[in-house]
């Protein structure tokens, strides 16, 4: 995998903010995320590594629960948005890699993925992946898990969300990542469990319009062994 393949998918996602095709954002946090969070057992006060994050209400939600937030998003327009609709105020620092805003107990990274250093995910006790897996194709995929999960610390747990269906129906992204998948890409370093695995095809109308068949949200609970 080329690094040509990486600024490809970086170029699609700037162009998706820039022209408002960013449909995959949800207004309120995610029903998954709601319902399974608890089963993780993050600590009260524990950091949480948000990859990929957008301008995700995930964020302020895990930060009323008393966590501290860690986003990485790469699109300067995302990060904007997000404080600007949470109505904050942040404080901006430059990093080695990209300008980090900080606003209470979030703080959100302007940054490239797959830049991060292990120093910077040191201090995480948990990942929550809803949009960033599935946000990256193929060849992406086992680059992103080997160069990103690595660094987080042992003992570090995470909540997965994937989708999965016949790819075939439709071009991602999203991608469908199958279990098959995931534990080839996580079981070396991770246990991987299977929380629940949702039909979610009706609740999706763009996959319905796009003659998709089946649809299924698959949850995961990971831990760093």
């Amino acid at each position: 995998m080329s690094d040509d393949t990486a600024r490809a998918d970086a170029e699609n996602w700037l162009a998706r903010w820039r022209e408002g095709r960013t449909n995959f954002h949800q207004d309120a946090p995610s029903p998954m995320l709601v319902e399974f969070w608890g089963a993780i057992g993050v600590p009260r006060e524990g950091r949480v590594f948000v990859p990929l994050a957008g301008k995700s209400v995930d964020m302020p939600w895990l930060a009323e629960r008393g966590h501290r937030v860690f986003g990485v998003e790469l699109v300067p327009m995302a990060v904007a948005q997000f404080f600007e609709e949470q109505g904050l105020q942040p404080e901006v620092t430059q990093t080695a890699i990209g300008p980090l805003s900080t606003s209470g107990p979030i703080e959100l990274l302007c940054a490239d993925v797959f830049a991060l250093e292990a120093r910077d995910l040191a201090d995480c006790e948990a990942v929550f992946d809803r949009a960033a897996l599935i946000a990256l194709p193929p060849v992406l995929r086992e680059r992103y898990v080997r160069e990103v999960y690595t660094k987080l610390p042992q003992g570090c747990r995470g909540l997965l969300v994937t989708l999965e269906f016949p790819q075939d129906e439709k071009p991602g992204p999203p991608f469908s990542v199958p279990e098959r998948e995931v534990r080839e890409l996580f079981e070396r370093e991770w246990t991987v469990e299977v929380l629940a695995r949702r039909d979610s095809l009706s609740k999706n109308p763009s996959f319905v319009d796009a003659g998709v068949t089946t649809l299924d949200v698959v949850v995961y609970r990971l831990q760093r062994r």
